[in-house]
């Protein structure tokens, strides 16, 4: 009985340790990397274990707590929302260049129709609203 539960004993301490080694953030380790804490809890471990516990845990609040994006309405994201502000500016302003299109389109057919029955004083016309537009 005391052989079994020695036996049970080695194996939680083993499988617990494995378990922190790769739960643990690779960053935080200590003394030799994770791969290599690993390793040694595979190759030896009852030793591995406790030196793990001793040497390579990170200690108290070191541990980095874990974050985990929970999912969110689209309401609630702040990317989401952001780039569907940028959208609707992108939109207002693509509406504005338009509407600021038609209308200098329009003035051009205005002109084109007043220069075929103005002949060369158009011309003067031409130059003079070129200037207004510039303003």
């Amino acid at each position: 009985m005391p052989r079994v539960l020695l036996a049970v004993a080695v194996l939680a301490i083993y499988v617990y340790g494995l378990v922190d080694v790769i739960r643990t953030d690779a960053r935080q380790t200590r003394g030799i990397s994770k791969t290599a804490w690993i390793v040694v809890l595979a190759l030896l471990p009852v030793v591995g274990a406790a030196l793990w516990f001793l040497i390579g845990r990170p200690r108290g609040s070191q541990t980095a707590p874990q974050n985990y994006r929970r999912s969110s309405s689209p309401d609630d994201d702040p990317d989401f929302l952001r780039n569907l502000e940028l959208r609707h500016r992108n939109q207002l302003e693509a509406d504005r260049l338009k509407k600021l299109r038609d209308e200098l389109q329009a003035k051009e057919r205005r002109q084109d129709g007043s220069n075929g029955s103005q002949g060369s004083a158009g011309s003067s016309g031409d130059a003079e609203a070129e200037g207004n537009d510039a303003k």
